[in-house]
C-alpha cells in the first residue's frame, strides 16, 4: 500500500498500519479475535488521498472472498450497536466503535456493490466461511445480513436522536442508504431474478420495529430546524470525547457515502436538517420498494427461455410493510382507532400532523417533499382528510403552484407530482369551496400582471391553465395537459368569484385549444386529398395528425365542460366569467354548428343570448364602458333563474395510479437521492435508469490534496 503519511502514534501489532493492512491484506482474523476490538477503537490519524482510499478499496476486494472480513466487521456493527441499545442515553465505548464499524463497512462495501462483475451478490462474501468457528451469539440459521440489518433499524427506530448519538444515527443511515444501493445495478422494471439482500432484510422486520423506523424517519425530518439557532451545541462533550475516529483515509469523504459536511456546521440544529434530509432518502427508498416474486407454477417449470411479457404476467409483488405503515400513519392528537376501535392490518404510527403539515410546507421546493407529500395524500386517508380540514391550506398549495409558476426550471418528474398532488385535492369538494374565500394579499413570486386579493382558487385556475399553455409550447405532454384540465374540471361547479384575470385566461384557452384543432382538422383534410392520389406515402402521417385531433377534440370538450359546469352551478357568483365570454364571444361561433361540440355550446350562447338581449335594452348615452358593462351583468345576475339550460352530468375526475407504478416510482426516488444528497455512484454500474457518462469516468469528484481531519474531536471543534 505504500509508506503512509503520517508518522504511527503506536507501533507493533497497535500500529494503524498494521491494523488497516491487515483488514484490506489476505490475512484471515477470526470473528472473536482482540483485533477487531483494536481496529473499532484506534483513533486513526491518517490522512490518506482519495486515490489512497480508492487503493485500499481495490486490495480489499481482491482478498475479501478468503478473509470475509466485510462479514466479521459487519458482526461486530450488530454487537455494538446492541451493546449501544442497552444504555443509549450514554456515550460509550460501543457506540464510538459502532460509528467506527458504520463508516468502514460503509466505504468498503460501496466499492463491492458499484465493482461487482455479475448479477451474483454472493460476490460480497457475506457470510464466514465453512471453516470458521461460529460464536455461540450467533444462530446458524441467521444471516449477517438479517442480523446487521435488524440490528441497525433498531437502533435508529428506538433510540432517539441528541447530541450524543446524532453521529452514529447519520453513519447508520449512510450505511443504510449503501446497502440498498444494490437497486441502482438492476434495471427500471422490477423481476423475480434480482436481488437486494439488505433491503429485503429490511423488509423481512417484524411489523412493530418497521412502525418504529418509520416513525422514527418521519419524527426526524419534522425536526428540522424552522430557523437557524443562534445557540451552538456540542455534538459530543469534551469531557467523554475518546478519540476514536480518525477515519480509514480521510479523504474517503471525497467518494464515498453522504456529505459529510455536518463536520463543519455550526450548530446541532444544522445537524438536524441534514439528517432530516437523510432520513427522508431512506424513507423514500423504504416505502417505495417492490419485492418482484414469481408464481410457483413457473418457477417450477422445466421452461429454460421465458419471455419478459409471460414473466410480468406471471409474477406478483410482496407487500411493502414500510409503505403499509405510512398508510397507517395516524394523528397523534386525534386516533379514530381509539374511538371506533377500527382493526389495522400491518403496523400502526402515531404522529403529530400539524408538525409534519408544517414541516411539508416549509419544504415543498424540494422534490422529496413532494414525493413524500404525494405519499400521504395518496395512500393516508387520515392525512389527506386533516389537509383538507386545515383553513391555511395555502400553506401547502403556494409552493406547489410556485412550482409549476416555474416549470421551465423544474424537471418533468416534479411537475407530474405537483399536478397528481393538485387532482387528489381537487377531488373533494370542501377544497374546491374553500380555495376560493382564502384571499392572497399578494403572490410575491408572480412576476406577470396579477391584481392584489387574489382568491387563492383564482390562482390555482390560472396557473394550471398557464401549464396547459407552456405544455403546448414547450413538453407537449399529453398526460401533463389531461391532469391540469382534470384539476380545473373537478373545481368548476364550486367556483366563487373567480377573478377577471383567471376568467380571461379560461376563455383564451380555449380560443388556444380551438386554434390548435383547426390547423390539425385542416392538415388532416389536406393529408386525406394528398393521400387519395398516393395512399403509401402518407398514410402514417394522417394516422398520427388523426390521433392528435382526437386528443384536442377531447381537450375542447373538457374546457366546454368546464364553462359549462361554471354557468350551470355558479353563474350568480362568476360576472367575472360572463364578462370574459361576452368579451370573447366570437371565438365560439366557429363551433356552433359543430356535431362534436354544439350540445356543450348551447348553455353558453343561451348565456350570452340573454345578457346581450339585456345589454340590448338599455339606453345608453354615449360608449359601453367596463363599469356600465359590469352594473348590467351584476344587475341581471340576481335575476338569472337558469331557465332552458341543459343539465349536463358534472365531470369528476379521480386519480388511479398505474399498475405498475414502481417503474417510475424506484428510478425517480434514486435519482433524487443521488442528485440531492451529494452520494457518488459509479455511473458506468448505474442500470436502473439512463446515465450520461462523462469522457473520463474519475472517482475523484475534482483533484483534491486536502486532509480532512476526521476524528471525533476534531469534527466537534470544528463545528462548534
Amino acid at each position: 500500500m505504500g509508506a503512509l503519511p503520517s508518522t504511527p502514534r503506536w507501533g507493533g501489532d497497535g500500529s494503524p498500519e498494521y491494523l488497516i493492512g491487515t483488514f484490506l491484506g489476505g490475512k484471515s482474523l477470526p470473528v472473536k479475535s482482540d483485533y477487531w476490538h483494536n481496529l473499532l477503537e484506534l483513533p486513526f490519524d491518517l490522512h490518506w488521498p482519495a486515490n489512497r482510499v480508492q487503493h485500499a478499496c481495490h486490495t480489499f476486494a481482491q482478498n475479501n472472498r478468503s478473509t470475509r472480513h466485510l462479514a466479521k466487521i459487519l458482526i461486530h456493527l450488530t454487537w455494538c450497536l446492541q451493546e449501544s441499545l442497552s444504555n443509549p442515553d450514554v456515550l460509550s465505548v460501543a457506540s464510538m466503535k459502532a460509528v467506527n464499524a458504520s463508516y468502514i463497512s460503509s466505504v468498503f462495501l460501496k466499492y463491492l456493490i458499484e465493482n461487482l462483475n455479475s448479477d451474483n451478490l454472493d460476490d460480497l462474501y457475506l457470510s464466514l466461511d465453512e471453516s470458521e468457528t461460529i460464536p455461540n451469539n450467533i444462530r446458524k440459521d441467521e444471516s449477517i445480513i438479517n442480523m446487521v440489518m435488524h440490528a441497525v433499524l433498531s437502533y435508529i427506530g428506538r433510540v432517539d436522536v441528541s447530541p450524543k448519538t446524532y453521529l452514529l444515527h447519520h453513519e447508520l443511515l449512510n450505511f443504510m442508504l449503501i446497502a440498498m444501493s444494490t437497486q441502482l445495478l438492476c434495471g427500471p422494471s422490477p423481476g423475480p431474478n434480482d436481488v437486494h439482500p439488505f433491503i429485503d432484510a429490511a423488509m423481512s422486520q417484524e411489523n412493530s420495529l418497521v412502525g418504529l423506523v418509520v416513525h422514527k424517519l418521519l419524527l426526524n425530518y419534522i425536526s428540522r430546524p424552522r430557523f437557524k439557532s443562534s445557540a451552538s451545541y456540542t455534538l459530543i462533550s469534551e469531557e467523554n470525547q475518546l478519540g476514536v475516529l480518525k477515519r480509514v483515509g480521510s479523504a474517503a469523504a471525497n467518494i464515498v457515502l453522504l456529505p459529510l459536511s455536518y463536520f463543519v456546521n455550526s450548530s446541532f440544529e444544522a445537524s438536524r436538517s441534514q439528517l432530516a434530509d437523510s432520513s427522508i432518502n431512506i424513507l423514500l427508498i423504504l416505502i417505495h420498494y417492490r419485492k418482484c416474486i414469481l408464481v410457483e407454477s413457473v418457477k417450477n417449470s422445466n421452461a429454460s427461455v421465458v419471455s419478459e411479457s409471460f414473466l410480468k404476467d406471471e409474477t406478483y409483488f410482496a407487500e411493502n410493510p414500510y409503505y403499509k405503515a405510512l398508510e397507517n400513519v395516524r394523528n397523534v392528537e386525534f386516533d379514530r382507532v381509539d374511538i371506533e376501535g377500527n382493526a389495522h392490518s400491518g403496523p400502526l404510527v402515531r404522529l403529530a400532523f400539524a408538525s409534519l403539515y408544517d414541516t411539508l410546507g416549509m419544504c415543498l421546493t424540494d422534490e422529496t417533499a413532494v414525493l413524500l407529500l404525494y405519499a400521504l395524500v395518496h395512500g393516508n386517508s387520515d392525512f389527506l382528510e386533516y389537509v383538507l380540514v386545515r383553513t391555511d391550506i395555502d400553506t401547502l398549495l403556494m409552493p406547489l403552484l410556485e412550482t409549476l409558476y416555474d416549470t421551465s426550471r423544474r424537471s418533468s418528474n416534479q411537475i407530474y407530482m405537483v399536478l397528481i398532488i393538485l387532482l387528489i385535492l381537487s377531488q373533494d369538494a370542501s377544497f374546491n369551496a374553500s380555495i376560493h374565500k382564502l384571499i392572497l394579499p399578494s403572490v410575491p413570486w408572480y412576476q406577470e400582471r396579477l391584481p392584489s386579493q387574489t382568491s387563492l382558487g383564482s390562482l390555482m385556475v390560472i396557473i394550471l391553465i398557464r401549464t396547459v399553455k407552456y405544455n403546448m409550447s414547450k413538453m407537449r405532454d399529453v398526460y401533463l395537459h389531461t391532469n391540469c384540465l382534470a384539476a380545473l374540471a373537478n373545481m368548476a361547479p364550486h367556483v366563487h368569484r373567480l377573478s377577471a384575470y383567471a376568467s380571461q385566461r379560461l376563455v383564451s384557452l380555449f380560443e388556444i385549444l380551438s386554434r390548435k384543432y383547426a390547423k390539425l382538422a385542416e392538415l388532416k383534410n389536406d393529408k386525406m386529398q394528398m393521400s387519395d392520389s398516393d395512399p403509401k406515402d402518407d398514410d402514417k402521417l394522417s394516422e398520427d395528425t388523426s390521433a392528435e385531433l382526437h386528443i384536442y377534440t377531447d381537450f375542447l370538450r373538457i374546457v366546454l365542460e368546464i364553462l359549462n359546469a361554471i354557468l350551470t352551478y355558479a353563474l350568480p357568483m362568476n360576472p367575472e366569467v360572463i364578462y370574459a365570454i361576452m368579451h370573447r364571444q366570437e371565438v365560439f361561433q366557429p363551433f356552433r354548428n359543430h356535431p362534436r361540440f354544439n350540445e356543450l355550446l348551447e348553455n353558453i350562447f343561451s348565456v350570452l343570448d340573454f345578457f346581450n338581449s339585456r345589454m340590448d335594452a338599455q339606453k345608453l348615452d354615449g360608449e359601453w364602458s367596463v363599469e356600465k358593462v359590469f352594473q348590467v351583468i351584476n344587475l341581471n345576475c340576481r335575476s338569472w333563474r337558469g331557465d332552458g339550460m341543459k343539465m349536463f352530468t358534472q365531470l369528476r375526475f379521480t386519480y388511479e395510479q398505474e399498475s405498475h407504478p414502481e417503474e417510475f416510482f424506484i428510478p425517480y426516488v434514486w435519482q433524487l437521492v443521488i442528485s440531492s444528497s451529494g452520494f457518488s455512484f459509479n455511473p458506468s454500474s448505474i442500470n436502473l435508469f439512463p446515465i450520461e457518462l462523462p469522457v473520463e469516468v474519475s472517482y475523484v469528484p475534482g483533484e483534491t490534496n486536502t486532509d480532512l481531519q476526521l476524528n471525533v474531536k476534531d469534527a466537534v471543534e470544528s463545528s462548534v
